[in-house]
């Protein structure tokens, strides 16, 4: 298997529309396969994130590493190290809920934005389960996003208490 400074700098070398069509062939086998192919990166696992398009209006699924962290999912914005922020990381900023698909375990999460010394944590502990991510970093001009997915707790049926 290759190792994560190799699939790092393959994914910059694709670019961002390159990694958009990988990621519309791994939603399928993904979910045909309930997650047990196109579960990975490197060492690193993936989810499938679906979104509301911020512009569409339309639900958008992209295959995303991620760092479980408790009950929440951590997502980082690299996009593979290509400047252009993924579509996902757009939609969350006007649309924070989300669903995302672990195997075939959907879960309902609202998403923000870790800061300060949280971020610093979460950014260190992703690169530590993935390495590229700190390759990522010293390509971008940018400063990536670390996204926390907390789920959504059950909500109570409108009148019940």
């Amino acid at each position: 298997m290759p190792g994560d400074h190799f699939i790092a700098k393959a994914s910059k070398t694709i670019g961002a529309r390159g990694l958009r069509w990988t990621g519309k062939l791994n939603v399928p086998i993904y979910r045909l396969s309930g997650g047990r192919l196109a579960n990975k990166i490197g060492d690193g696992p993936v989810l499938l994130l679906t979104t509301t398009g911020r512009k569409s209006g339309k639900r958008r699924t992209a295959p995303v590493l991620y760092l479980p962290h408790g009950e929440a999912m951590v997502l980082i914005d690299t996009n593979g190290g290509n400047e252009k922020l993924p579509g996902w990381s757009h939609n969350l900023k006007a649309s924070p809920e989300a669903e995302v698909e672990v195997g075939r375990r959907k879960t309902a999460v609202a998403a923000r934005v870790a800061t300060g010394t949280e971020r610093e944590e979460l950014w260190c502990a992703a690169a530590t389960q993935y390495a590229g991510f700190d390759d990522y970093l010293g390509w971008l001009e940018r400063t990536p996003s670390v996204w926390v997915l907390e789920p959504v707790g059950e909500r109570p049926a409108a009148g019940v208490r």
